[in-house]
């Protein structure tokens, strides 16, 4: 079983969509996955048609180990495609962390689920946190995506920065473009230039598309909205990339 993150601590720069696409996509391609929606929001959940679980076992419960997290999981709609929806309680799983977790628990929780699932897929909320320390112990490797724009390429340092002086192994982060606006100089500038401080970035980039944002609105991943459009096109070579990184 291999465990990967799709994690940011600055919003809004596509990592749900593409930890629900890549789930999706490794589903489809025939490794049993399960995807966790960590962030409370529960927008991977509702990608999925799924709403958040409001009525099902709260983070307490879990950190406490009087909830096994085999009893969260659920079916999709997906063939081969499991999710943990999010809990409105999740928002407070890093307190609950450092008042009653072990510092391996996040690993102790997934170890079990190896014999169900080849994958599972974190969608992190994003923060710096107690955490965040444990998703980057857990995952094999962890995908970042990151807005063609300086303050999101200072984002992305911060969180090297943080993996390193935790050492949680900084090699594992592997960043990635996304929604890129070919329309706009500095996206064009930085997709095209060799210049850019972001060592490791791999070739793959989701572009600024409307099939993306029609995830919300359809509640389903971009390849069964239009297969053949240039958002599922991108997500079908990150993916590719992602299987070859991970070697799932």
């Amino acid at each position: 079983m291999r465990v990967i993150a799709f994690h940011n601590l600055k919003g809004g720069v596509g990592k749900t969509a593409a930890a629900v696409n890549i789930a999706y996509l490794a589903a489809d391609s025939g490794i049993p996955t399960l995807l966790w929606d960590l962030d409370a929001q529960g927008a991977a959940s509702w990608y999925l048609g799924e709403a958040p679980d409001i009525v099902g076992e709260k983070a307490a419960r879990l950190v406490k180990g009087k909830t096994p997290v085999g009893q969260m999981i659920q079916p999709t709609a997906y063939n081969g495609l499991d999710l943990i929806p999010a809990h409105p309680s999740f928002r407070n799983l890093d307190l609950r962390l450092e008042k009653d977790g072990d510092k391996h628990a996040l690993k102790d929780w997934l170890k079990p689920l190896s014999e169900d699932y080849g994958l599972i897929v974190l969608d992190c909320p994003p923060s710096l946190s107690k955490l965040a320390e444990q998703i980057l112990e857990t995952a094999d490797q962890v995908f970042v995506p990151i807005i063609p724009s300086w303050l999101s390429l200072n984002s992305w340092e911060q969180l090297n920065e943080f993996a390193t002086e935790k050492k949680l192994g900084s090699k594992k982060l592997h960043p990635f473009f996304s929604m890129v606006d070919r329309r706009k100089k500095v996206h064009q500038e930085m997709l095209n230039s060799g210049k850019v401080p972001l060592k490791g970035r791999m070739r793959a980039f989701i572009p600024y598309a409307s099939d993306v944002e029609k995830m919300g609105e359809r509640r389903c991943p971009v390849d069964r909205i239009r297969a053949r459009s240039p958002a599922a096109l991108a997500y079908r070579l990150l993916w590719s990339e992602v299987r070859k990184i991970t070697r799932v």
